[in-house]
């Protein structure tokens, strides 16, 4: 009788806990917005220029702070628009970025987890901004588009929930805290 009055307070404890671990955050200021991108072409290659703004949660910046890597993920797709039938898909590329803080030597350590370059930073706020700037990034061979049709360029950032340690995704698949993603952003690509 005991041992079923103990799991009942547990049971009613994580009921009780439950709803507030999918609250949405008090941080309020938490989001990944892309402020600009664009593309341009240079020698037959489409290149990608964008600039995106990181706000992180209290949740991901504590996780940081204690040398928790944080892993973002770049998704880009270009879509070739037809008038009847659904748009086609002609070219998906990920590319993966990882912020790390490295207390021994205080710096914050990005990551281009596609090329393997990085960037030891002093700060946060710079770490954040060289992060948020995607410079010179080739995305498209001309010679996959068909000339005389249109094509449109759908980009968009998240937070990596898969890559952060196990015991950890376990919250943030429960916390809005951690679902930190921008809206997709979408232009013309020109021909």
């Amino acid at each position: 009788m005991q041992r079923l009055r103990h799991n009942l307070r547990w049971m009613l404890l994580l009921g009780g806990l439950l709803p507030l671990a999918v609250m949405p955050g008090f941080a309020g200021a938490a989001d990944f917005k892309i402020k600009h991108a664009e593309t341009t072409l240079v020698d037959s290659v489409y290149w990608l220029d964008a600039t995106i703004d990181y706000a992180l949660s209290e949740q991901a910046l504590e996780a940081l702070d204690n040398g928790v890597p944080l892993t973002f993920l770049l998704e880009i797709d270009v879509m070739r628009i037809r008038d009847y039938v659904w748009d086609e898909d002609v070219a998906s590329l990920q590319q993966r970025y990882q912020l790390q803080y490295h207390a021994l030597t205080d710096q914050y350590l990005v990551k281009n987890l596609n090329s393997g370059a990085q960037h030891a930073l002093p700060t946060l706020g710079i770490a954040l901004s060289v992060l948020g700037a995607v410079l010179d990034l080739p995305i498209l061979d001309r010679k996959l588009l068909v000339p005389g049709e249109r094509y449109m360029v759908s980009m968009g950032v998240s937070l990596d929930i898969e890559a952060l340690p196990v015991p950890m995704r376990v919250i943030a698949y429960f916390s809005s805290d951690w679902r930190l993603a921008s809206a997709r952003y979408t232009w013309p690509l020109p021909f």
